[in-house]
């Protein structure tokens, strides 16, 4: 089954990024304008920045039509995908990290999978075809937690948390309100969710470069991770209930 693409919104979710947000949102707005065949808009989602980042959005908006902004007074990164995504009318929503690591020629990619018939396609770092450039440490911290996740759930994806992915916004509105992190297990949690729940999910190798400067606290994130897949160890077969009829409209 192919879907027609219509429109995409592509969210970069964003916190403190005056040094790079410029930059690299006009260097995926002109890789859009080369080669995108659908209709797009890309949404700058700011989680509380407190440095020049709303100035610089705000100075993109104005000078670019696709380009839109929204703020919001609470950090959380899985809480500025969140309500972009429940706002979002496009037929897919797709979002990127702000230091643009995924090499964007297969943003594509992402979008075809979704055309194709699957409900999610998600960059993977994991994939044998995929060329990744990271240091040893996250290396290792990306295998064990990825591993961990297997081990719990048996899952069939095999990268939980690059920020590299797409989804039909319908999809994404049913799954949503079963979430409930807003940081960033936010990814493992919606891909868990929604393979229990039988939706399709297309792997794609990526390109992907470490940003050496990111601002990702790896310990507070390693911990969030670890009680967010315990949490959900303990209470999927109670919560999330595989409940067929409720999707049985989006199961095409």
């Amino acid at each position: 089954m192919y879907r027609k693409i219509s429109r995409v919104d592509i969210i970069i979710p964003v916190y403190n990024e005056q040094s790079c947000l410029e930059r690299n949102v006009l260097q995926l707005y002109h890789y859009l304008t080369k080669v995108a065949d659908f209709s797009w808009d890309i949404v700058i989602a700011d989680n509380a920045s407190t440095d020049k980042t709303p100035q610089i959005a705000r100075d993109l908006i104005s000078a670019h039509k696709s380009i839109s902004y929204a703020w919001l007074p609470i950090k959380g990164r899985g809480l500025a995908l969140r309500n972009t995504f429940l706002q979002s009318n496009a037929d897919v929503v797709c979002y990127m990290d702000a230091d643009l690591s995924t090499n964007l020629i297969y943003l594509k990619l992402l979008i075809e999978g979704i055309a194709c018939g699957f409900d999610i396609a998600i960059g993977s770092r994991l994939l044998q075809a995929s060329r990744i450039k990271r240091r040893l440490k996250r290396e290792i911290f990306s295998r064990i937690y990825n591993s961990m996740i297997k081990c719990l759930f048996f899952n069939k994806f095999s990268d939980a948390q690059c920020g590299f992915k797409a989804l039909r916004t319908e999809v994404a509105k049913k799954l949503i309100p079963l979430v409930e992190n807003n940081n960033w297990f936010f990814d493992t949690e919606i891909l868990l969710l929604a393979e229990y729940n039988k939706f399709r999910i297309f792997e794609v190798p990526v390109e992907w470069t470490e940003d050496i400067g990111t601002k990702v606290n790896i310990g507070k994130t390693v911990l969030e991770d670890i009680l967010g897949l315990v949490r959900m160890r303990l209470s999927m077969h109670k919560k999330y209930s595989k409940d067929e009829n409720k999707f049985a409209d989006l199961h095409l």
